[in-house]
This record gives C-alpha cells, sequence and structure tokens, in this order.
C-alpha cells in the first residue's frame, strides 16, 4: 500500500508469527500474550466475521461497512443513540431540488492519502457510478439511481430515474463510502473490485495490517482533518462463534462484543466486573431458505411440507433459550411493512406437512442442510433435522465455515449453488424495507437471492414501493411481497433475534446504532 504504513511503530504491530484460530489462539493463549505493548488509547473489539473486502463498492458484510466507516469518508452517517438518525459527515449541505435530484455540497479540506489530494465531486461521482457500472452484490442500495451531475469541486447532483425514498435512510448514511477515482483507477485499471488491497483513504483512520481470520489494525489517519477520535488504534478480532467471543471478554481480551440470547440472563443476573450489558432490538432475520432449482425441491408440495414441519418456537426454545421472538416475515416490528403474523402458524402442523409430502408422492427424501458451523446455527440446523425426521425426510447437516458459506449461492464464485437444497440463513438489514425485499428480486438470482425465488408481481412491487412517500401504503406493498415469498414454499421465516452487546466501562463509552450495531467513530476512552 502507498504511503499507508510508513508512520507505523512497530510496537503498535500484532504479532504476526501468532496462529488464531477463528479469533481465538490455536495454542490455547490469550489474545493478549501475543498483542505488542500499545502506544496510546485501544479500543480491542470482537467482531462476528473476518473482512473479505475493503472496497466499500462492494462490501458482503456489516463488519465491513463498521470498519470501512472508519476509513473512507460518507456524506452522512447514523447518529449513534437509541433513535434511527443521521447527521453530515463529508456533505456541508443537501438540497432536495426535486423528487429525483439531490444537491450536495461537499466540506473543503477532505484529503486522500498517498498523495492523491482533496475529496471533490469527482470522487463521489465514481464512487458512485462504479456501483451500477460494475454490477456489484450491493446494487440494490442504489435503488434508482443513474449518475451524479457534476457542477463544480464541490458540488454535485445526486440523480435518480424515478424518486427513491430509502436514499435517505439506506444510500447514503449505510453504504456511500467515498474512494479516490485516481488511486482507484490506478489500482484496477477499470474501476473495479480492488478487494483487500485499498489505494488510499479518506477517514479518521488507516489500515495498518489485516491477517486474516486473525485481526484487523487500524491506526489515527494523520492527514485527517476533522474531529479527531476517541482512539490511536482499533484493533478488531473476528470471532464468528459468539460464545468463543463471549470467552475473550472475560478473559480481557476485547473491551467490546456481541453476547448471546442464551448467555443475557446470565450476564444481566451476574455481569463481568465493570461490564456494563445493553439490550438492543435486531433488524436482521433468519430463515430457512429452499434452492427451488433443486430437482428434490421443484415440487411445492414438497416446499409446504417442510413450511408446516416447522415448529419455530421450539427452535427458538432450544438455540436462544427462549430470549427470541417469532419472526412473522422479513421486516421486524418498528419497521415499515411489518405482518401481523405469517401465513403458516408459528407451530406448523404435522398432520398437514404430511399430507402435503403425500401429494407429492410420499416416500423417504434425504435432503442437505447447509448453515455456518457456530452456534446458533448449528443449533437451529439441528432441530430442524429432527423435525423433518417426523415426516419422513432425512436431512444432512452440513456446517460450513464464514468464508465457504457465504459464497455458497453465488453464481460468480463457481457451480456450487446447484447443488444447494435447503439453507439456513441470517442477514442484517437496515431501516428501511426496501433492504429487506432488495435481494429477493430476478437480478439477485445467483447473488444473494440463492433460494432462487422469481416472481414479476414482487418485482413489480419493489421497483414502486422504493417511490411510494406515505407509510401506510409502503407499508401493504411490502406485506404482499413477504406473502408472495411465503406462498411459494421457499421460505419459513423464524426470528429477528436481538443484539445484546457489552462493554468493559473502565476502557469504553460504547456507541451503537439503535440495533447494536457498532460505530467505531463514536467510541469514546473510559
Amino acid at each position: 500500500m502507498r504511503d499507508i504504513v510508513t508512520n507505523v511503530s512497530r510496537r503498535t504491530l500484532l504479532k504476526t508469527g501468532a496462529v488464531l484460530g477463528g479469533g481465538v489462539l490455536a495454542s490455547g493463549l490469550p489474545l493478549s500474550q501475543v498483542i505488542w505493548a500499545a502506544e496510546g488509547r485501544v479500543l480491542k473489539v470482537a467482531a462476528s466475521a473476518d473482512l473479505s473486502s475493503l472496497d466499500p463498492g462492494f462490501y458482503h458484510s456489516n463488519s465491513e461497512t463498521c470498519v470501512n466507516s472508519c476509513l473512507y469518508s460518507k456524506l452522512t452517517h447514523f447518529k449513534s443513540g437509541s433513535e434511527w438518525g443521521w447527521e453530515l459527515e463529508a456533505a456541508e449541505k443537501f438540497e432536495q431540488i426535486d423528487p429525483t435530484h439531490i444537491r450536495f455540497i461537499l466540506k473543503k479540506g477532505i484529503k486522500f492519502t498517498g498523495g492523491y489530494g482533496e475529496l471533490t465531486a469527482k470522487d463521489v461521482k465514481f464512487s458512485f457510478e462504479r456501483i451500477i457500472k460494475h454490477n456489484s452484490p450491493v446494487k440494490p442500495n442504489m435503488g434508482s439511481f443513474d449518475h451524479i451531475e457534476i457542477e463544480d469541486d464541490y458540488t454535485g447532483v445526486i440523480v435518480f430515474k424515478s424518486p427513491f425514498v430509502p436514499v435517505w435512510n439506506i444510500t447514503l448514511p449505510w453504504g456511500g463510502h467515498i474512494v479516490s477515482e485516481e488511486a482507484v483507477m490506478k489500482a484496477t485499471k477499470d474501476g473495479g473490485n480492488f478487494g483487500m488491497n485499498p489505494p488510499a483513504f479518506s477517514g479518521p483512520y488507516v489500515l495498518a495490517e489485516w491477517k486474516q481470520n486473525q485481526y484487523t489494525l487500524l491506526i489515527r489517519n494523520p492527514e485527517w482533518s476533522g474531529p479527531k477520535p476517541g482512539f490511536d488504534e482499533i484493533r478488531i478480532v473476528p470471532i464468528t462463534d459468539i460464545k468463543t467471543a463471549e470467552r475473550a471478554y472475560q478473559a480481557g481480551d476485547v473491551d467490546f462484543t456481541e453476547i448471546s440470547l442464551d448467555s443475557l440472563a446470565t450476564f444481566k443476573s451476574n455481569p463481568p466486573a465493570d461490564t456494563k450489558v445493553e439490550e438492543h432490538p435486531s433488524l436482521g432475520y433468519v430463515w430457512l431458505g429452499m434452492n427451488l432449482d433443486h430437482p428434490k425441491l421443484k415440487d411445492i408440495n414438497v416446499r409446504k411440507a417442510i413450511q408446516w414441519a416447522i415448529n419455530v418456537p421450539q427452535i427458538l426454545g432450544t438455540a436462544y433459550a427462549g430470549q427470541a421472538d417469532v419472526a412473522t416475515g422479513l421486516i421486524p416490528p418498528g419497521i415499515v411493512g411489518h405482518r401481523d403474523k405469517a401465513l403458516v402458524p408459528p407451530e406448523g402442523d404435522l398432520a398437514k406437512a404430511k399430507e402435503f409430502l403425500e401429494k407429492a408422492g410420499g416416500g423417504d427424501l434425504n435432503l442437505t442442510l447447509d448453515c455456518l458451523s457456530s452456534n446458533p446455527d448449528t443449533t437451529i440446523a439441528q432441530t430442524i433435522q429432527a423435525q423433518l425426521a417426523q415426516i419422513g425426510i432425512t436431512v444432512e447437516v452440513k456446517g460450513q465455515d464464514s468464508g465457504s458459506f457465504w459464497t455458497i449461492g453465488m453464481e460468480s464464485e463457481g457451480q456450487r449453488w446447484k447443488d444447494v437444497q435447503l439453507i439456513l440463513n441470517f442477514f442484517s438489514s437496515q431501516p428501511d424495507p426496501l433492504y429487506y425485499t432488495a435481494w429477493f428480486t430476478k437480478e439477485q438470482v445467483g447473488v444473494w437471492n440463492w433460494e432462487r425465488f422469481r416472481s414479476d408481481r414482487f418485482d413489480e412491487l419493489n421497483s414502486k414501493a422504493a417511490a411510494v412517500d406515505d407509510p401506510k401504503e409502503r407499508a401493504k406493498l411490502y406485506q404482499e411481497m413477504q406473502d408472495l415469498m411465503e406462498e411459494s414454499g421457499a421460505y419459513r421465516f423464524l426470528t429477528h433475534g436481538a443484539t445484546p452487546v457489552m462493554y468493559r466501562t473502565t476502557k469504553v463509552h460504547a456507541a451503537t446504532r439503535p440495533d447494536g450495531v457498532p460505530l467505531y467513530l463514536d467510541f469514546k476512552p473510559a
């Protein structure tokens, strides 16, 4: 990386000889024994997934976006706290010219590292338009975005093909990171995905080091002229198993982590010393999906049998100790489009499930179920395995690490999607219903739509709803979309879970979104 790590003290880096397994030492030693003494204030956090791309135009997870928000400037960002809201970041001012045109004026003096100059409207235009040009997996975030018209170095107009209401809740505060056109073009030649090799930064931090499945180390950006962040370094340890993250916290290896729902009651009643436990509602959603294109699942009666055989409260009691509520669809309570109830009752009905299976021809059926190889996913999968056995369906649970799992349904990653049958999935989300439905359009088949669900009516409603201002009218459209998904037989919605977190009050004052997602830039030393 060009001129990025020249000022990093050797003592501020993690020993590269240590070998970590999913965020903890394979040797069993605590992480603190392999971290060099820090100079200054250090934030140590656990993340639920490792990074696979630091290109903000091609991100895959919340974990990546949380890091990207430290490395790149955005026009706006989410506020921390218990209420949803956003505030200006790189933008000094916005003007809604009309329903399809938004003018922005940039703050002056934001610099890219590596000698790539000042952030301008040209970089904003490049950053937004490359997502469309290169057909990024996160293109749905952009909605009906068409292009940006440049008026001067600091002023541009965002142009949409049709009104796009979610721009204020998704496009700008969550995505919308700005990269240097000059740096990216030099690094990639065509402006495409630069993956884990970012050529320049424009945020309060820069990337000092990343070791796959071990750690990410961020240090202050010496060229940053904006508000000074609270910590000199941020050390992020990917720990995919939440129970392991809890143990890492108790050992003092991290000072902030999410905790599991089945541990919540214990940590609330008997928290570790100097620890604050916070409960947050989750915007995410967990569901069992079925590959409509697989020969074993083409018959809707088979899919209906699976839907009706699944007892959701039983799953939640086993996997979450009864601390999670049943989902009625994709969209949780409090977000426009939430359904009062699902079409299939939470408890299901074994007799009805057997009837559907008889309509499909009866007989023994063997299926595979892909899931992450960590809890609570494996517990959920095993419970589903036992429930389907009651109607004569034998399920092989195939647990996979996150690197393998998150590409299993993507056509761009090979032919594995053809073998997918049942899949236990979890998506994080944002505070707008579009972010729930956008991934299940026909265009997303083989990208994020791993059930390969196709519905012209669904796509029509998805486009229409993004332009509707009235919350009640929007809600009706999103509720119908969820009905269409469930009627296909390809989905059994399970839960939204929750996002309890804990942090060490002698080290940090944590800052999160209302749903518990950490906002590292707002963390302050104790």
